[in-house]
């Protein structure tokens, strides 16, 4: 009688962890490194092959929490660049500054690229397994060191890349930022005046027996919709931002058409138009500079502009340059460059001197945004002062209307 057999079970995948271990090679001095493996068995085994003594081995354990941020990239790829450039050798220089790093995270990361160059693959190989830190642009450029033996100097230009797209960032976030957590703080005042303070000035109307002024019966009335609905509006005004960062984190034309109004805004479209100018121009300059070729540098270019508007035009000015047309007719033809970018864009593809000159329009761009913000965050100190001032005091005034009416009568 036949019997079935029985499926064969897959032994189980040992995780694998990290260890640090300390040694003694062949000439007796003491060594020390990290390793990924299975259990200390194995780490035993593996360094006993390459000749090395364990005296001691434990497993590193990393802090929970934290992630690799922007910022994180830009310090490692400066401090990465430094080290190369005084002689560190790559892989001392990973361990370096993993250990010194206060984010656990990125000590992991680092530990993760190390591992991959350890057994083989180039550095810009291991970038591109993490493809939400380090983009084309990056990995790009640190291919183009690798091949053409700059590595150090192209990495010191990306970290001087990275350090001057933060710092436009994040001015364009101090300027958006301040008027919206006024506004934010102001309706939520307003909220609580309208809820919790304006009926009480009306139970103490109804004793007055008087006719009340227009004002305060209009605040009355706003002061009614509030407690009676608060639950609907703030729902909706929650629902309706949720949705809207919902859809524009998916929607590719919602993102387009957005970027198109922001760049229209009064006042503020300005700014947003001279940083994404500031990074396009700085992001093809390093690329340029770095030796990629033209139309593989506009690869990158538009993705790190940061507005769909000024991608698509990207796409355009890389088919135009691809057949032959010069970057400055191209860029022309787009009518999204000002006559200052594209007059010094034609000096530099005239004169052989094309990344100097993108590097001089965005070093003038982000300048003009360093002011522009300055001159912004002057000008909307009192306008918000006025708004807030006009919106509090006219509530304040409407429900003591009634009480100066009821004075002037005694």
């Amino acid at each position: 009688m036949a019997t079935a057999s029985r499926p064969s079970r897959k032994p189980p995948e040992l995780k694998e962890s990290t260890f640090l271990w300390v040694g003694k090679n062949k000439a007796g001095k003491e060594v020390r490194g990290e390793i990924q493996a299975p259990s200390e068995t194995v780490v035993n085994a593996t360094l006993r092959r390459q000749g090395i003594l364990v005296t001691r081995i434990s497993r590193q354990r990393f802090r929970r929490g934290g992630k690799v941020t922007e910022k994180d990239v830009s310090l490692f790829t400066r401090q990465l660049a430094t080290m190369m450039k005084s002689g560190v050798p790559l892989l001392q220089t990973f361990d370096i500054v993993g250990r010194g790093h206060d984010n656990p995270a990125v000590g992991k990361l680092l530990l993760d690229i190390k591992t991959d160059v350890e057994t083989g693959s180039s550095l810009s190989q291991a970038f591109r397994k993490f493809p939400l830190l380090f983009d084309a642009l990056y990995c790009n450029l640190v291919a183009a060191g690798e091949q053409a033996g700059i590595l150090e100097t192209l990495l010191d230009r990306l970290a001087t890349y990275k350090e001057k797209m933060i710092a436009i960032k994040s001015k364009i976030k101090s300027a958006m930022f301040y008027p919206i957590a006024v506004l934010i703080v102001a309706f939520i005042i307003t909220a609580v005046i309208m809820i919790f303070v304006i009926p009480a000035f009306k139970d103490v109307f109804k004793s007055f027996g008087a006719d009340l002024p227009a004002p305060t019966l209009f605040v009355i009335a706003l002061s009614d919709y509030f407690v009676s609905y608060w639950w609907a509006i703030f729902g909706s005004i929650g629902g309706g931002l949720f949705a809207f960062f919902y859809t524009w984190q998916r929607s590719e034309a919602m993102q387009i058409a957005l970027d198109r109004i922001f760049l229209r805004l009064p006042v503020f479209g300005d700014i947003i138009r001279k940083s994404v100018i500031a990074r396009w121009t700085r992001t093809l300059s390093t690329m340029f500079a770095a030796g990629v070729p033209l139309v593989e540098s506009l690869d990158s270019v538009g993705g790190a502009a940061g507005n769909y508007v000024y991608k698509i035009a990207t796409r355009q000015i890389q088919g135009e340059v691809s057949t032959g047309i010069s970057l400055t007719s191209a860029m022309q033809n787009t009518q999204l460059f000002p006559n200052m970018v594209v007059q010094m864009v034609a000096i530099g593809e005239e004169s052989g001197s094309l990344d100097s000159m993108l590097s001089k329009v965005a070093d003038f761009f982000e300048a003009e945004v360093d002011d522009a913000v300055d001159a912004l965050s002057s000008l909307m100190e009192p306008m918000i002062m006025v708004i807030l001032g006009t919106l509090i005091g006219g509530m304040v005034v409407a429900m003591y209307l009634p009480i100066f009416k009821i004075g002037g009568v005694v």
